[in-house]
């Protein structure tokens, strides 16, 4: 990486509630990046968590000058990322998720490609991993990668180029977008990123997201009835934009449609499913998943769809 790229500073906000089982990995990624420390902090901001979270936390900041914990009563994303904001001293605004591991080069690609793309916010890919060493967590996260299972989002299912895009995972913004745009709308509790995105674009900006950007995610479901929880609740807030004037995308609502449409579409439905899956079994080697997957394809499909409806 060229010198000029090292020599802005970045603040990394890292969101987090009750994560006691992944921020230690989280952070022990982030600590081991090449990006020069004197030119980082990293802002955990914690909403109230009632497990080990913050004492794990605590203990980092002790030993990492550069590492804080800040309180986020409020206890949702877009206010933890909003007080991360306010108090960063960065001129370029990373955020990071504690449910997931960043590779090495993770910060230093992103402002690279971030000055040297013209974007106003950047973003890599997605690699799914299980969140425990169990079938059904594996089908869980195989699903949440598929092209069936996450639709055409390039940072769930990957992209050989890089490309623009209304949307990114972990963004990288220069922190002047948030001047011109303002913070993120704590209304929009969970999907804080693609209405701030979807500002961005309207105000003439720049999303890109590049495939050499890389972070290791651990869904926050590894069993089928939190699966279904979770997809319920992104379905009612796949929909919630709508209230507001925002354009949905067609990926989010195809699940919507598949649920109003299901005594015509079931048998196509289950006919294609099957074919993911003996893919998904042969490719994986393991007969298992050809049973696992039709369940967890279902499962992610009906409940986005009844939670989109709802």
């Amino acid at each position: 990486m060229e010198e000029n790229n090292y020599s802005s500073f970045v603040s990394i906000i890292v969101p987090c509630r009750n994560e006691e089982r992944f921020v230690a990995k989280c952070l022990d990624s982030i600590i081991v990046n090449d990006y020069p420390r004197e030119r980082l902090e990293v802002l955990v901001v914690d909403g109230m968590s009632e497990d080990k979270t913050r004492e794990v936390i605590r203990r980092y900041s002790e030993k990492y000058s550069f590492l804080k914990l800040i309180e986020n009563p409020k206890k949702i994303t877009p206010a933890a990322m909003n007080i991360g904001i306010q108090n960063s001293k960065g001129e370029i605004i990373i955020k990071m998720d504690a449910h997931t591991c960043y590779e090495k080069d993770y910060i230093s690609k992103c402002v690279k490609h971030l000055k040297e793309s013209g974007a106003d916010n950047v973003g890599g890919i997605l690699i799914t991993l299980p969140a425990k060493d169990t079938l059904i967590a594996n089908a869980i996260a195989i699903s949440l990668s598929h092209p069936f299972g996450a639709g055409s989002s390039y940072f769930r299912i990957g992209s050989k180029n890089s490309r623009e895009v209304d949307t990114v995972a972990f963004g990288c913004y220069k922190k002047e977008v948030f001047k011109k745009i303002g913070l993120f709308d704590e209304k929009m509790a969970q999907i804080e990123d693609f209405e701030l995105n979807s500002r961005l674009r309207k105000a003439g900006g720049k999303i890109m997201l590049f495939p050499d950007i890389k972070a290791f995610y651990y869904p926050s479901s590894d069993n089928l009835k939190d699966f279904f929880k979770h997809n319920f609740t992104d379905g009612i807030w796949a929909t919630y934009p709508l209230k507001y004037g925002f354009k949905v995308s067609l990926r989010h609502l195809i699940p919507l449609i598949f649920v109003l449409t299901l005594p015509i579409t079931a048998w196509p439905y289950l006919l294609l499913s099957l074919l993911f899956s003996l893919r998904i079994a042969m490719r994986e080697k393991d007969v298992r998943l050809f049973f696992a997957m039709p369940l967890v394809f279902g499962i992610r499909h009906i409940g986005y769809g009844i939670g989109s409806f709802i």
